[in-house]
């Protein structure tokens, strides 16, 4: 292990001891000076994890909140400079936490969170032309073949969990006393102009949505999301039409350039 690497695992890690080889500028003792640094660092990564997780530290109370941020802090160092997307592995973490385990639905709602971040970030395209679905919709010998990109900042979230009722209690919109974590719903996170939104889908809407996204046909998504009943094609892409989720219409080779 270099010399930088040692100090990085030693700045997370209370338990390493302080790097050899460090100096304070009017010699005062480098190891107290290292510990308070290495606190300020870990209280900074831990706030930048609060905030992007706030829903998640109000359903667990900020005492338990900060102490799980701690463990993934020290295990978790940043790996780049945009601390933005810092946390990415934070669902899984949270998950896998054995204190959590009690409350399940942890992970999703992280999930959630961090989607409605990626979405904020995400490129901005501008929506299908209007008219276009009506025109390549009338071409039978390409319907066929015919593939949707959606746009970049849209992401689905399929839990066996209530987690769109769980957001929305904590953004004033639904009483938390009136949801039922164990109700399984689908999330739709997308960006419209500067407003990051979210929509509760059906299951079918959403795997239609996933398969869409995943590369396949607008005839074989539709036929993965058939066994819903609810599902229903028309009013599915004229809701993706007024959300202005469709960014291009492809025909013929199977289309990789769009994936999350």
């Amino acid at each position: 292990m270099n010399s930088q690497s040692a100090f990085a695992a030693a700045l997370l890690t209370p338990e390493l001891p302080c790097p050899s080889g460090l100096k304070t500028w009017n010699g005062s003792d480098p190891a107290v000076r290292f510990a308070v640094y290495r606190n300020n660092v870990t209280v900074s990564l831990i706030d930048a994890l609060a905030a992007t997780y706030p829903v998640l530290q109000t359903l667990v109370g900020e005492a338990f909140f900060r102490a799980m941020a701690r463990e993934f802090v020290q295990a978790n160092p940043p790996r780049a400079r945009i601390m933005a997307f810092y946390g990415l592995g934070f669902a899984d973490f949270v998950t896998a936490f054995p204190p959590a385990a009690c409350v399940p639905y942890l992970g999703d709602v992280a999930r959630l969170e961090m989607a409605r971040v990626q979405a904020y970030h995400a490129a901005d395209v501008p929506p299908l032309a209007h008219g276009a679905m009506q025109l390549a919709l009338a071409d039978p010998d390409a319907l066929i073949s015919l593939q949707l990109v959606l746009h970049p900042s849209m992401q689905v979230i399929e839990s066996p969990f209530a987690i769109v009722s769980l957001w929305a209690a904590h953004q004033g919109v639904l009483s938390l006393a009136s949801v039922d974590p164990e109700v399984a719903q689908t999330a739709l996170v997308y960006r419209h102009a500067l407003d990051v939104n979210t929509l509760e889908l059906t299951e079918g809407v959403g795997q239609f949505l996933c398969a869409l996204n995943a590369g396949e046909t607008l005839v074989d998504a539709a036929g993965m999301a058939s066994h819903d009943p609810a599902f229903d094609l028309p009013q599915t892409l004229a809701l993706l039409l007024r959300l202005q989720l469709i960014t291009h219409i492809t025909t013929g080779e199977r289309h990789h350039e769009h994936s999350h």
